[in-house]
C-alpha cells in the first residue's frame, strides 16, 4: 500500500505548505547562526573570556532569545571556564585607616575609587597588577605592571588617574583599598592628602569586593586566554584588557547594559536626570538597617551625602 506525503501530512494534522514554510524558517536560522557564530568568534578574540550570557547582549540577535543561544553554545563548546587565585598579594601595613565606604550610597564619578593588586605567573615568575576602579561607573581609572610590590608601582597607577581625572577632581574623593603596606606607604598617603582625599581601608576582601571583580575579570576573561611570554608583553595585553573592558565589555549592572566609557558620557551629560546609584557594604546578609534608612531618605530628598571628615 502506497502513501503519497499529502496524506501522511494529514494524518500528523500539518499541511504541505506549513512544513515547507518550517524548512524555510530552518534554512534562514541556521544561515544566521553560521553568521552569528562568526561574531561570537570575533569578540572572544578581544575578549576571549566572556561569558555566553554577556556575549548575548553585546551582539543582540534577534532571531535567537537568550536562554537558546546559551544553551546553543554551550553545546557548541564556547562556554568559559574560571580560574581561581590561590596567591595572597596583601601584606598588612602598620597604617591603617577606617572604612569609610560600608553603607554609603555612591550617586556619581569620582566619589569613590576603589584599589587592589593581583598577581599574574608568567613562566614561574610572579609579576603584580594594579588596577583602580571607580565604584560609580565601573570604569578602570588606573592600571600598572611591576615586578615587585612596592608602593611606588601603586604610586604611579593613581598617577594615571590624577591625569585622566584631573587634580581638581580628586578633592573629596575616597580612596578605598585593603591594609597592603604599599596602601599605607607615606609616599602613596602623602599624594592622596596633598590632593585632598580621603583615605578608606577594609579588613577583608568582601570589603574592596569592586576592585577584587575587576582583578578577576582582567585575569579570567582576558589574559588567563592570551599567550604571553615577557613583562613587556604583559603590559601590552594588560592595557589592551583595560581598554577593552572600559570600552567595550558591557556590565550587567550599569543602565542599559552599558560599557564604563559610554556611561560616563551619559552621566556627565545628563547627570540631573540620572537615577543610577551604588549602595556600598561588605556582606550581602549584613548591611545595617541604616543604610536603608539614609536610601530613603536620600530617594526621598531629604538629605545630601557628602564624603565624611577624618
Amino acid at each position: 500500500m502506497k502513501y503519497s506525503l499529502n496524506d501522511l501530512y494529514k494524518v500528523i494534522g500539518l499541511t504541505k505548505q506549513a512544513v515547507h514554510q518550517y524548512q524555510k524558517r530552518e534554512r534562514i536560522f541556521e544561515q544566521n547562526l553560521s553568521y552569528l557564530v562568526l561574531d561570537v568568534q570575533d569578540l572572544r578574540e578581544d575578549h576571549p573570556g566572556c561569558g555566553l550570557e554577556k556575549i548575548y547582549y553585546t551582539l543582540q540577535p534577534d532571531f535567537i532569545g537568550r536562554d537558546r543561544f546559551v544553551d546553543l553554545f554551550l553545546r557548541l563548546g564556547y562556554g568559559v571556564k574560571k580560574r581561581k587565585n590561590y596567591i595572597k598579594t596583601t601584606i598588612p601595613s602598620c597604617y591603617q585607616y577606617d572604612n569609610l565606604i560600608q553603607g554609603l550610597l555612591v550617586t556619581r564619578i569620582n566619589q569613590v575609587v576603589q584599589s587592589d593588586i593581583t598577581y599574574y605567573n608568567l613562566g614561574g615568575s610572579f609579576y603584580y597588577l594594579i588596577f583602580l576602579i571607580d565604584v560609580f561607573s565601573k570604569r578602570i581609572v588606573g592600571h600598572q605592571v611591576s615586578d615587585h610590590m612596592r608602593a611606588q608601582a601603586n604610586v604611579r597607577a593613581l598617577k594615571q588617574l590624577i591625569k585622566l581625572r584631573g587634580p581638581k577632581a580628586m578633592k573629596g574623593m575616597i580612596h578605598h583599598s585593603d591594609r597592603g603596606s604599599q596602601y599605607g606607604a607615606k609616599i602613596y598617603t602623602n599624594l592622596l592628602k596633598d590632593l585632598g582625599c580621603y583615605i578608606s581601608m577594609g579588613q577583608k576582601a568582601q570589603d574592596n569586593a569592586y576592585a577584587e571583580r575587576v582583578n578577576g575579570i582582567i585575569k579570567n576573561e582576558y589574559l588567563n586566554y592570551w599567550k604571553i611570554e615577557t613583562k613587556q608583553q604583559l603590559s601590552r595585553m594588560v592595557k589592551k584588557a583595560v581598554d577593552h573592558y572600559n570600552s567595550n565589555r558591557i556590565h550587567r549592572h550599569l543602565p542599559e547594559r552599558l560599557t564604563p566609557i559610554n556611561f560616563e558620557q551619559r552621566f556627565k551629560n545628563n547627570s540631573k536626570e540620572n537615577s543610577h546609584f551604588e549602595l556600598i557594604f561588605a556582606e550581602q546578609n549584613a548591611l545595617e538597617r541604616s543604610s536603608f534608612k539614609h536610601l530613603n531618605d536620600y530617594l526621598e530628598g531629604q538629605i545630601e551625602y557628602s564624603c565624611p571628615l577624618f
